[in-house]
């Protein structure tokens, strides 16, 4: 009797998958939050130089750390983007370039990219391995060839992702264009970030669904 009627609550789990991540990720004012302290390098090596635009970054990631500390969000990402800021503007600092600020999440990305390249050819796609870890459920996904398959193909758009900011941002860093090195920066970050995302979850969802139908 309760087998039957617990049965059709099955597919709606995959629905609360992108709240949970989304929230640990502090939603999307915290995603939109995060970008601000390099907005504000940017805006203002340009006006003011690059000293002024170290201390205004900074400025601008504490404030969105006590942003979120009054309203009781999720203080991890903020945190996470406050050192990330103090260690690029340190970088800048002890280069005096510009483009010293942008170089770790160049070699961020670089390592990203890496890892879900190896991911891939041992195939033990990093997709799968995040998503499934993020929301404690294990990696019994792997017994499902057609999450797999699904699972390798994300984890392939996100190569795909890194690899890009890697040879776009490369060649700018290269190039010392701080200016459209930092534009990159923000243009290549979540709104890639985003489709990515989407299609992560477009491809775990429609192979969901084909082995429910199975």
């Amino acid at each position: 009797m309760t087998d039957p009627a617990t049965e059709p609550d099955r597919p709606e789990r995959p629905e609360r998958e992108f709240p949970t991540i989304m929230e640990q990720m502090g939603g999307v004012p915290g995603i939109i939050a995060s970008s601000i302290p390099v907005a504000v390098f940017v805006v203002v090596n340009i006006v003011a130089g690059l000293q002024p635009a170290l201390f205004a970054s900074i400025g601008a990631a504490v404030l969105v750390t006590v942003w979120r500390l009054v309203r009781k969000e999720a203080l991890q990402p903020a945190v996470s983007g406050l050192l990330g800021v103090g260690v690029a503007a340190f970088i800048a600092s002890r280069t005096g370039e510009a483009r010293g600020f942008y170089l770790p999440g160049l070699l961020l990305s670089a390592g990203l990219f890496l890892a879900f390249v190896v991911s891939l050819v041992v195939r033990w796609p990093l997709a799968g391995v995040v998503w499934h870890g993020i929301n404690g459920e294990g990696m019994g996904w792997r017994d499902d060839p057609a999450l797999r398959r699904a699972y390798m193909l994300a984890t392939g758009l996100w190569a795909i992702v890194f690899g890009a900011r890697v040879v776009v941002q490369g060649i700018l860093y290269d190039a010392n264009e701080e200016t459209w090195l930092g534009i990159a920066r923000l243009a290549m970050g979540y709104p890639l970030f985003g489709l990515a995302l989407l299609g992560t979850i477009w491809a775990v969802r429609r192979a969901q669904q084909r082995t429910h139908l199975a």
